[in-house]
């Protein structure tokens, strides 16, 4: 028979061992649903590009959804392709839970072009948010009416199809790349020409000096609306709401291709502070504030998080990699 006393102590240690199996219970959960207190946001660019404008619309959204307690601040580390700003968030951000960098498919090719000592394998994925689909056009009076005659040109006189885009190694170099692969052009005969940007791109095209051109969509939008260039084709997997231009899979071409946009962390840090951040930018995802950001700048919806993004990024990698090879820009 137990004492008072006895009865007491015995009560107060059943509600102890009571309240550690709830408190254990429920920490998990609170860590689950836990996001950073404050944020940082690197743009690997210099303002004004689509990093930065990214990088940008996070931190509004971040701000007016109550999605980040604290501060949320936004600070660019332009240079080679971005991997200059992946360098800085290896080496010295190594272990930083408060920080996330705007990377996408741009990145992947730099790294390998640049035969950069660092790799996103070495980062921590956090999300995939956005994309941007690349789109084939001509000057409004080229011979070629259609893809089908724009490619069988190329395939019977590769050095004859002049192809304008972006930087050597790029998003435009690669889907080039990936259209001589298809057609069975060899990639010593591929005749690119790269421009410093779309506008130069774009005079090039008017000015009928080169055969073709490619760019994301909403570079040459308003010169596709307007009857100056001929869409021929679009590299989304489905065609784009509002936009009336087949894609390449529609056409026989089985590639698709997306500039895609994301964020990842750096090395180094916990997986509480990993699933932090992806609960962040989770929220980010399902605010209507984001929703809106994305119409508004013509993005795709491309939102994809966590172990799956990792998956993606890995595998992006290697088809990069192996396009860069095949047109001669990778060891």
């Amino acid at each position: 028979m137990l004492l008072p006393k006895q009865r007491a102590a015995s009560v107060g240690v059943a509600l102890l061992a009571s309240f550690v199996l709830v408190l254990g219970l429920i920490a998990p959960a609170l860590a689950q649903g836990a996001v950073p207190n404050s944020l940082r946001i690197m743009a690997p660019a210099s303002p004004g590009g689509g990093w930065d404008q990214t990088a940008r619309y996070a931190q509004m959204v971040f701000r007016d959804a109550r999605i980040i307690p604290g501060t949320v601040e936004v600070f660019n580390v332009p240079g080679a392709g971005g991997t200059i700003g992946l360098a800085r968030l290896v080496s010295t951000e190594r272990g930083a839970g408060d920080l996330v960098m705007i990377t996408g498919l741009v990145m992947v090719g730099a790294i390998i072009t640049n035969q950069s000592a660092v790799s996103l394998a070495q980062t921590t994925p956090i999300a995939r948010l956005t994309a941007e689909y690349e789109v084939i056009a001509v000057p409004a009076n080229s011979p070629f009416r259609t893809l089908d005659d724009l490619l069988k040109a190329f395939k019977e006189n590769p050095r004859a199809i002049s192809w304008a885009g972006g930087s050597a190694g790029g998003v435009d170099h690669i889907l080039v790349g990936l259209l001589a692969k298809e057609v069975g052009v060899a990639p010593s005969d591929v005749n690119y020409i790269p421009f410093s940007g779309g506008g130069e791109a774009l005079a090039a095209m008017l000015g009928g000096h080169v055969s073709a051109g490619v760019t994301g969509y909403g570079e040459w939008a308003a010169q596709i609306e307007a009857g100056n260039l001929r869409a021929l084709a679009i590299t989304s997997a489905q065609r784009v709401p509002g936009i009336n231009i087949p894609t390449l899979i529609e056409q026989g071409v089985n590639i698709e291709l997306a500039n895609w946009r994301g964020v990842v962390a750096p090395p180094g840090i916990t997986a509480q502070q990993r699933q932090a951040l992806i609960n962040a930018f989770d929220r980010l995802h399902a605010s209507p504030q984001w929703q809106q950001v994305l119409v508004d700048n013509n993005w795709s919806d491309f939102y994809l998080s966590g172990d799956a993004f990792a998956a993606f990024v890995e595998q992006e990698n290697a088809r990069v990699t192996a396009v860069l090879k095949e047109i001669g820009l990778a060891p």
